[in-house]
């Protein structure tokens, strides 16, 4: 009776819960023992919709506690309730219930159909969790007895390659046979995807080779993954073969995949290849897009081939206006701009023009300075009734400066601005540095704030022209601000940049004032160059930045693995150990000496005496031997090493290293990652 009593209570509570959702009715189980009870009740759909709910809320305790006591209370249907619940939660995308669920009917000893294991393997690599899950599903299923097919091992497979275990996920695909699973087409797409996504290209044609031997047959959704496949790692042989056979086993090709196909056969040029496809396709009916007609047009331009590209866009009686755009472009890329007129003007006649159009012509003669005649091409485009756009500013704007008609290309550049136009970078940029090249520097400044603020950004150039022309008029203040609104907006400054502030820096004799924009540097991932890092060390050696040099001196010899010249290397060792700082750098001079660039016999004593000084006499004997190597002859107070009556082992208590205070140097450290 007090059995009875439980279930009727678990029943009340389980039929309290909501359900929205309806679900087939449950099977009694053959696994789980029965319960002859009144009180036993079956476990009927409103139960498991409950159950399946409490998933769905993320009340995963609750729903644990559920099913743990539909195990311990054995329901009639219970094996058959768990087995629907999985699928379920497969089918709604939440496989991590699904798992818990799987989880209590292992430790149940419930046996699952394969197919639902196989549902919950695919959920889980779908969804991409840890590896550990597919595990963990694929030892339950040994454990229970249940034999893995095909559908199991793709997924094994295919999570195995995603997690980065492409030689297990080839053992596996090598071992299918000995557990009487035949790869199947999924299997073969799998591996040849994932070897291609590793670079394998060559491995993953092997594998396609090998299923065309044994003959597995092919469905259409494999051909519609591994034809772009094929395109996109550039084996169009391949491909071409796949389409091919995609068409034997008598699948249709769809818009998308002659799109792919005809484009990568364009951009490797291959003409005959795409026009056969292109035919094929229009001959089945299949409407072409606007962009595969723009990459054949494209193609016939980069051959050089204008009048196959006439005749293409001809014969196919084009309406859009973008092939015959593409068509002009190619014309004007190789200076053919008599016959890019003739055509601009045919097509115009055709009524088949826009505001692009124009642009075309207009920046190709601008770019070549012929702004005469890029105005004669602009009055037409207005008498057409096409407006001006940002494009025909830009391209303006660069003619004038091409030119050298500066306060032209400035007045246009306003008159933009006044129209709230986004100028381009290649526009703005040209302006830029013609002022500057004219010393107009603080006009070149209000353009490039005035198109900062509409999004332009310069090329690092043109900023390395600006901030070079403030630097020479002593603005250095200005040119570091303006390095920063620049950052700001997505221009990216180079080492040389940087170069130019620090000089202008040093010039103004403000040596402290190259650290923040060092940290800067570094923390920014700007690479240094030789020229830059030898200025800043020799501008740091200095007793208040002593240790910033030898940092930046590691980071030069060890990481970026640059030689000093012998300049600064006596900049370096003089300023160290006047500091007591040499055992800073002891390891890096170490790789100097390694290089055998160290060729001053003088700078090598000055290193032997500085480590003494700081009690280093292990490393100061290294370099007594390799002196002695190099034939060259010790001063009198390596000698007094090498006879062993100098004090090796003093030390004045000064051996730690100098900090200059101010707050950088840790920045430096983190950046630099500093070799003491």
């Amino acid at each position: 009776m007090a059995i009875a009593a439980a279930a009727t209570k678990l029943s009340s509570f389980l039929l309290s819960k909501r359900a929205p959702i309806s679900l087939s009715l449950l099977q009694s189980s053959t696994s789980a023992p029965q319960i002859h009870s009144s009180a036993a009740r079956p476990f009927n759909k409103s139960n498991k919709i409950s159950i399946f709910n409490l998933g769905l809320a993320g009340k995963s305790q609750e729903m644990e506690e559920s099913l743990k006591e539909m195990v311990n209370f054995h329901y009639p249907d219970v094996e058959f309730s768990f087995q629907s619940l999985v699928e379920s939660f497969c089918r709604n995308q939440r496989p991590r219930e699904a798992l818990k669920v799987f989880e209590i009917a292992s430790s149940a000893k419930f046996r699952l159909p394969i197919s639902t294991c196989n549902a919950l393997l695919s959920s889980v690599v779908e969804e991409r969790l840890n590896l550990d899950e597919v595990v963990f599903v694929y030892k339950e299923m040994v454990k229970a007895g249940i034999l893995p097919n095909v559908d199991t091992l793709n997924c094994l497979i295919s999570v195995l390659i995603e997690g980065g275990r492409m030689e297990l996920a080839l053992d596996q695909f090598g071992r299918m046979e000995k557990k009487n699973c035949k790869p199947n087409c999924r299997t073969y797409e799998i591996l040849i995807c994932g070897l291609c996504s590793k670079g394998r290209v060559d491995e993953a044609v092997r594998v396609w080779d090998q299923m065309l031997e044994i003959g597995c047959n092919r469905d259409r959704d494999f051909y519609m993954s591994l034809v772009p496949l094929f395109c996109r790692v550039h084996r169009l042989d391949e491909a071409i073969k796949l389409f091919n056979l995609m068409k034997a086993d008598g699948f249709s090709p769809d818009l998308f995949l002659y799109s792919v196909l005809i484009q990568h056969l364009c951009e490797d040029l291959r003409m005959k290849d795409a026009l056969e496809v292109f035919e094929e396709m229009t001959e089945s009916g299949v409407t072409p897009m606007t962009c595969i007609l723009v990459d054949i047009v494209n193609a016939y331009c980069k051959l050089r081939e204008f009048d196959e590209a006439m005749s293409f866009v001809k014969e196919n009686d084009i309406s859009d206006v973008e092939p015959y755009n593409a068509l002009l472009e190619g014309f004007c890329d190789v200076a053919r701009i008599q016959e890019a007129a003739k055509y601009l003007q045919m097509i115009q006649e055709m009524g088949i023009t826009d505001v692009h159009s124009w642009n075309i012509l207009i920046n190709c003669l601008c770019k070549k300075g012929f702004v005469r005649k890029a105005f004669e091409v602009f009055g037409k485009m207005i008498v057409f009734s096409n407006s001006p756009d940002v494009a025909t500013y830009s391209s303006i704007i660069t003619g004038f400066c091409k030119t050298c008609s500066y306060d032209s290309a400035l007045d246009w550049f306003r008159q933009g601005i006044v129209k709230n136009m986004s100028f381009g970078s290649e526009s703005c940029s040209d302006l830029v540095n013609g002022l500057c090249l004219m010393e107009r520097v603080q006009e070149a400044v209000g353009v490039f704030y005035c198109a900062s603020t509409k999004g332009c950004t310069l090329t690092t150039n043109a900023l390395e022209v600006l901030i070079q022309g403030l630097c020479l008029d002593g603005k250095v203040k200005e040119a570091i601000n303006l390095r920063s609104v620049a950052s700001c907006y997505g221009t990216a400054c180079t080492a040389s940049t940087y170069e130019i502030i620090i000089l202008g820096l040093l010039d103004l004799n403000k040596r402290k004032d190259t650290l923040p924009l060092l940290s800067q540097m570094l923390m920014g991932g700007c690479n240094l160059n030789f020229r830059t890092y030898r200025i800043l060390i020799c501008s740091l050696c200095v007793e208040s930045t002593s240790y910033n040099a030898a940092i930046l001196f590691n980071q030069m010899v060890q990481e970026s693995g640059l030689v000093p010249d012998t300049e600064t290397l006596e900049k370096l060792v003089n300023i160290t150990s006047k500091c007591r700082q040499l055992h800073l750098v002891v390891h890096s001079l170490n790789k100097v000496i390694e290089s055998d660039a160290l060729t001053s016999p003088a700078l090598c004593n000055a290193i032997i005496y500085g480590l003494l000084k700081e009690g280093n006499k292990h490393e100061a004997r290294r370099f007594l031997d390799w002196m002695l190597e190099k034939g060259w002859v010790p001063d009198s107070n390596t000698h007094g090493l090498l006879v062993g009556n100098v004090d090796v082992d003093g030390n004045d208590g000064e051996n730690e290293a100098y900090e200059d205070g101010d707050g950088v140097s840790s920045i430096l450290s983190e950046g630099l990652g500093n070799s003491s």
